[in-house]
């Protein structure tokens, strides 16, 4: 193994053309953690913060964007006795995806499912990870409920209408457009709302108000979520696409019981990723094993071309998963 590396560097704060080729040493494995030969790696929007300069690794952690790859493990550090070299992982990452090789806790790796190329694996961390975490443990979805996920055409949207759909829940999703909002039901939503035209408001209140609200919006979003909701609704917040501040009653949310609530995956501990990481392997695994539940593709590019896959990401145009190829 050579002891450098192309990687793609955020050389200032900016657009994607700030994105870099560049030449790094090889990660070296940590007690607790693999290398892994990158085969592809997921882009997804953290990283087009932190390449803005709005969202700084936390201590310790790469410089580098990227936080899902697929690929080889090719070494170990002390005390790791999961995976062996040689083994294919998908793999939640601190940072450092966009890179030939990326050094990651060997608890925050997981199996390929059945019958899926590493392609369609590096597709999974990132989004399985937030949407597990944030519908299931935080907002605690069950079947029957009402659930509202906006961004439904996302990567995180894509997810948490599959799975919310197969764990018997009812599903309302909001998209841009007609072509996406037949993705949306295609997936398993009763419902789309094409908000250019549609309120979602009006909608979930005629329908009994939303018992979860997933958002990643924020801003104006915020006060109408809260509207939306029925009484004992939850709003779980996990990204602020318009901005994080807002003005709001909050005597509405004491006399209807309401829980606002929220969470960000890269900061939470090793411990607490790897413990996602136990949940998704027993409860999501299996039933991306037997198909039931499948990554939406958009498109992808090669690595030297992570500013083309930056821009896409952005553009209202995607639908589901965009990766860069490595090896």
């Amino acid at each position: 193994m050579s002891e450098t590396m192309r990687a793609v560097e955020i050389s200032e704060p900016g657009g994607p053309e700030v994105l870099k080729l560049a030449e790094r040493p090889v990660p070296v494995p940590g007690h607790g953690q693999v290398v892994i030969k990158v085969a592809y790696a997921g882009v997804n929007r953290p990283d087009a913060l932190q390449r803005a300069g709005a969202y700084a690794p936390p201590p310790g952690a790469s410089d580098l964007p990227g936080l899902e790859a697929s690929g080889e493990v090719v070494a170990l550090g002390d005390g790791v006795t999961e995976w062996s070299v040689g083994d294919q992982v998908c793999a939640l990452l601190p940072g450092g995806g966009y890179a030939e090789f990326v050094a990651t806790p060997a608890a925050h790796c997981l199996r390929l499912p059945e019958g899926m190329d590493l392609k369609q694996a590096a597709c999974l961390p990132e989004t399985y990870f937030t949407v597990w975490t944030n519908v299931f443990a935080r907002g605690g979805l069950t079947g029957g409920e009402r659930f509202l996920v906006h961004g439904g055409t996302s990567g995180i949207g894509t997810t948490a209408i599959q799975l919310a759909n197969i764990f018997g829940a009812r599903v309302f999703a909001t998209a841009g457009s007609a072509e996406k909002c037949r993705v949306c039901t295609d997936l398993g939503a009763e419902r789309a709302i094409n908000y250019r035209d549609e309120d979602f408001v009006e909608v979930l209140r005629a329908a009994g108000g939303a018992d979860l609200i997933l958002d990643m919006v924020g801003g104006d979003y915020i006060p109408r979520n809260v509207r939306a909701l029925a009484d004992d609704g939850r709003l779980v917040q996990i990204a602020f696409l318009t901005g994080p501040k807002v003005e709001l009653n909050f005597a509405q949310v004491m006399a209807r019981r309401l829980t606002i609530t929220g969470s960000t995956l890269r900061p939470q501990s090793d411990l607490a990723k790897a413990r996602i990481a136990q949940d998704l392997a027993e409860k999501v695994w299996p039933l991306l094993d037997a198909g039931r539940v499948a990554p939406v593709m958009d498109s992808e590019f090669p690595l030297e071309e992570a500013a083309a896959a930056h821009a896409r990401l952005e553009s209202a145009g995607h639908i589901g998963k965009v990766v860069l190829k490595v090896a």
